[in-house]
């Protein structure tokens, strides 16, 4: 019994004195106050708002490496440490600088304007070094997208009172990346010196200081994938591939060695030849006859997309709206032929809604607007838009031109948006000189083809010489009456001293009318008359009879007309068609002058 009252007495003593200690420790675990220093710029509240501790709370090394990360992340801080002085939660931090000013050294091929807005760090902004690494690496892909692709980018900070700091970029542009070799891998069929000639690319030579084809540009890469695919699959070799198209740079980093894996597979030519269409109203046998290749041809990717169009455009024209023309093609490898057969899905009817113009500032949207075959409420044509839109870029008023249609208000209906970018119309011309014939002359050309935006023409000509003098006026208006009719007039006079050749002066003035209108699709017609007073005057006695003969005035009534079929594609730059005129001109009509021709 002694010994057991004995323990007990022990463990309460020890209970009495561990029980202070304990309560003590706990007390001194914990944030009795945070501290915030070397925030200058930053409130200390703005700081605590970071910290996922706060005063009561334990110290706890999870939640304290959780804070360091959260301040670190705000990108204010260039450095921050958080420590514990006795019940005190101490937080140091050194803020980032304020940049003062932005500068670039080195640079001549890029603007630095463009520079500024490719950057993403401001003058007034917080410097992290985060930002300023993206900054560096945005500049290097501005000089690589330039074919510079040794070009270095050093970042220097200045520092400067009141934390602010100068942020200077210096960089070394370095030479061109050039194209040093093409090589070709897995090519039989055609050589490499041929294949070289498809592509973009070119291998550097002294001859091209002309031309950027020999700096190196990865975009050109898969351009020039694409040109050898197109080029191979015009050839007959449909399963035709690039494997891969590798730059490697040499270690001068002044050069590129690209090399291209293809593999050309076996030739094919076209086996059976269909058409499927399940629209009222269509004629399968018309359409197959449309199709300009037939079975037992070498194979043309080309003459599919060709066929395509044409059948598009032929049902098209019937007025189905959005219709799909799918190429389904079965490949037959060991015949080597490509059996294809062109399906035709119909879409819904399709109404045009509205015709919206944008971007012509000074031409009237009249003007754009009488060039689409289609006016709003007729059937949707794809092939009239097209058309349409070759005609407005044949103006040769817009230096760009997109149409696109977009949803209506209601399902058959559809809103076309023709976007154009206006280009200079008019033109001056001066020029001097001397001539051994007619002596020192001036010549001057005034031209306008779109006058006060209306698509009008008008032009002034004159020159003036010693011996001979001309000057002209022309005027056209090529919707006349707000018809496709057009009429001009034309007025010129001419005066030309011959004493010293033929003994003999003359003069001439006259007066042309001129109107055309189309007669049928491709087909224009166009008649004019012109009235012209001649005169010969001041016959030397030296003259020859026959000068002398023609001594006085005469008077031309000449009636013409031509009439011109034109299938080209385009007026201004065509790839496919041709072009046929007849022409015919009869004078007699009064006056004294009388000849057909």
């Amino acid at each position: 019994m002694k010994s057991i009252r004995i323990i007990a007495l022990r463990s309460v003593v020890f209970l009495a004195v561990l029980l202070p200690f304990s309560a003590l420790g706990q007390t001194s675990n914990l944030i009795k106050q945070i501290e915030i220093q070397g925030a200058k710029r930053i409130e200390n509240s703005t700081v605590r708002s970071y910290l996922l501790l706060q005063e009561g709370d334990r110290f706890d090394r999870r939640r304290i490496d959780k804070s360091l990360k959260s301040l670190y992340a705000t990108g204010l801080f260039a450095d921050v440490v958080i420590g514990q002085n006795g019940g005190t939660l101490v937080v140091k931090v050194v803020e980032n600088p304020i940049i003062n000013r932005i500068a670039f050294e080195g640079n001549k091929r890029i603007e630095e304007n463009d520079l500024r807005n490719e950057i993403i760090l401001r003058p007034r902004v917080v410097f992290t070094r985060t930002k300023v690494q993206a900054d560096v690496k945005r500049i290097l892909e501005l000089y690589r997208n330039e074919g510079r692709f040794a070009a270095s980018v050093v970042p220097k900070i200045i520092q400067l009172t009141q934390n602010r700091a100068d942020l200077v970029f210096e960089i070394n542009e370095g030479p061109l990346t050039k194209v040093q070799s093409i090589r070709f891998i897995g090519n039989k069929f055609e050589s490499d010196s041929n294949l070289r000639d498809v592509i973009r690319s070119k291998q550097t030579r002294w001859y091209r200081f002309y031309s950027a084809d020999d700096t190196y540009d990865p975009d050109r890469l898969n351009l020039d994938r694409e040109l050898l695919r197109r080029h191979y699959m015009s050839k007959g070799f449909a399963a035709f591939r690039v494997n891969s198209a590798i730059g490697e740079l040499t270690p001068d980093g002044r050069a590129f060695f690209v090399t291209f894996n293809i593999s050309e597979g076996e030739r094919y030519k076209f086996g059976k030849i269909d058409v499927s269409a399940d629209i009222q109203g269509i004629n399968r046998k018309k359409l197959i006859s449309l199709i300009q290749f037939n079975s037992g041809d070498r194979f043309d990717s080309s003459e599919i997309d060709n066929a395509i169009k044409t059948l598009t455009d032929a049902v098209g024209s019937l007025g189905f709206a959005f219709v799909e023309v799918k190429p389904r093609i079965d490949r037959d490898r060991n015949k080597k032929l490509i059996n294809l057969t062109f399906q035709i899905q119909e879409g819904p009817r399709v109404f045009v809604e509205r015709i919206d113009i944008t971007g012509n500032v000074r031409t009237v949207d009249e003007v754009i607007r009488r060039e689409i075959e289609v006016a709003e409420g007729d059937a949707y044509n794809a092939s009239k838009i097209r058309r349409g839109r070759q005609n407005i870029q044949d103006l040769n008023y817009f230096a760009k031109v997109g149409v696109k249609t977009t949803a209506g208000s209601e399902r058959d209906k559809t809103i076309v948006s023709v976007d154009v970018e206006e280009k200079s119309t008019g033109s001056l011309n001066l020029g001097a000189g001397y001539s051994t014939d007619i002596g020192p002359l001036v010549d001057f050309g005034l031209k306008e083809r779109n006058l006060l935006g209306k698509g009008q023409i008008l032009s002034f000509n004159g020159s003036f010489a010693g011996k001979k003098s001309t000057a002209s006026v022309s005027f056209t208006e090529p919707y006349f009456l707000d018809r496709d009719v057009s009429a001009g007039f034309d007025i010129y006079h001419t005066k030309q001293n011959n004493q010293s050749e033929s003994s003999y002066d003359s003069a001439k003035t006259g007066l042309g009318l001129r109107s055309g209108f189309p007669v049928a699709p491709h087909l224009r017609q166009r008649l004019r008359y012109k009235a012209e007073s001649a005169k010969i005057e001041n016959v030397s006695t030296s003259a020859s009879n026959l000068i002398k003969a023609q001594k006085g005035s005469r008077f031309l009534s000449e009636v013409g007309h031509t009439l011109t079929y034109d299938r080209r594609d385009s007026r201004l730059r065509p790839k496919d068609g041709y072009l046929v005129k007849m022409t015919n001109d009869v004078a007699g009509l009064g006056g004294n002058v009388r000849y057909l021709r």
